[in-house]
């Protein structure tokens, strides 16, 4: 006498999202994603499902991405977060760039006096406390005077470990990134004050040569090991600007930077909003570097989904015209007005880069420079359920941060 084999118990779901999603594996043009409170309990081709019931399905006939992290935001909505009084201001910002499909924000300041990074970096602890962010990024203060772009010259000074490591103690883990120039005064202390601090070096704002980048990125590389940091890989802050420019008889650390991201040994920032870069130059960026080794950044400031006008940066006064942001005095370039859903799709539509490849640069690249690429980052099993659905012109429709629809 045989015995039938017990059916499988339906994977209950709270929400069930039906169509073409960019997944772990590529594009999937019939998917399912089913999501259970704040995380995804499954995702994969809808034809491979497991038997499953879902209190709400949602058909979405434009494209369904991971939500995005952006690993270098200085604001956004009018708010700064190198200017805000406090914490509820700075939320001001992310929830600008919340709206707008990144899911997971790294709050940048930007070059300061020592009182002012150690309340600013206070501040946004509170945030990553509370959730509201992923990391903070400090960009400087040990960077070039010759290539500070938008960084306020008086406050610029040589490396000081232990300085970043008091900022790390007060950031209580949320210190992610720090931009250094590799000719620095006591550079390779601070690489190695950052990866025994928890945060990932990042090379720029330099005015060395080719030879000082290469070599600070072995002594990032080799630091982050000793200290089993966040991930293996420096970064490198938004390649090109800030950079000594390239020359055939002095190449500078630009193109460094970019062979060590062929290797595979640095991941390069790239900032594809057809004001930082021209197209051109991102899609060599992507054909020359390793599969994983750009993550699209915005650089954004607080006139990010604002009108143009006068704003600051720290320090500075910054004028924006036709959504094109400078410095007040002298017209350089300080930081930029979009959002990342905006940069990658200007890096597909413009620069042709592949889909898959310009979201993932998007998404789980910089989470696993974060060392969080197990909670965000991808539409997979066990992580959050962040997502973004788009329509055919990569433009936000819904957001979902945690499973939740944000307003």
């Amino acid at each position: 006498m045989s015995t039938a084999a017990p059916r499988p118990v339906p994977l209950a779901a709270d929400l069930a999202l039906r169509g073409t999603a960019v997944l772990e594996g590529g594009l999937a043009p019939e998917a399912l994603v089913l999501v259970a409170g704040e995380e995804i309990l499954w995702a994969g081709p809808a034809a491979h499902a497991p038997v499953h019931s879902a209190a709400r399905t949602l058909e979405h006939d434009g494209l369904i991405l991971p939500g995005l992290v952006d690993l270098h935001c200085h604001g956004g909505g009018g708010a700064s977060f190198p200017d805000a009084e406090d914490a509820e201001e700075m939320l001001t910002a992310v929830r600008e760039h919340r709206r707008h499909g990144t899911t997971s924000l790294v709050a940048s300041l930007v070059t300061a006096d020592a009182d002012t990074l150690r309340r600013r970096v206070g501040q946004l602890a509170l945030l990553h406390e509370r959730g509201e962010i992923a990391a903070i990024h400090l960009e400087g203060p040990f960077v070039s005077v010759a290539r500070r772009g938008a960084q306020n010259r008086e406050h610029i000074v040589g490396g000081d470990p232990e300085l970043v490591a008091e900022l790390a103690g007060l950031a209580g883990g949320a210190l992610a990134t720090m931009t250094v120039a590799p000719e620095a005064d006591r550079a390779d202390e601070v690489l190695e004050a950052l990866a025994a601090g928890g945060a990932v070096p990042s090379l720029g704002h330099t005015d060395g040569s080719s030879a000082d980048m290469t070599r600070a990125v072995g002594r990032a590389a080799e630091a982050l090991r000793r200290h089993q940091g966040r991930s293996p890989l420096p970064t490198a802050t938004h390649l090109f600007n800030g950079m000594r420019p390239i020359h055939h008889r002095d190449p500078g650390p630009a193109l460094a930077a970019l062979d060590a991201a062929a290797r595979g040994a640095l991941v390069v920032e790239v900032i594809a909003d057809g004001v930082h870069l021209d197209a051109r130059t991102v899609a060599h960026v992507f054909a020359i570097a390793a599969e994983d080794g750009v993550a699209l950044v915005t650089d954004a400031m607080a006139a990010a989904g604002m009108a143009d006008g006068q704003y600051r940066l720290g320090a500075l006064d910054v004028t924006v015209e036709a959504g094109v942001a400078t410095l007040t005095e002298g017209g350089a370039i300080a930081g930029g007005t979009a959002h990342l859903l905006d940069v990658v799709r200007f890096a597909v539509t413009e620069a042709g880069v592949d889909l898959v490849r310009a979201v993932r640069a998007a998404s789980a690249v910089p989470a696993a420079v974060l060392g969080m690429q197990d909670r965000i980052g991808a539409i997979a099993t066990g992580r959050r359920a962040d997502a973004v659905l788009v329509d055919r012109g990569l433009r936000p429709v819904t957001v979902l941060r945690g499973g939740r629809e944000v307003g």
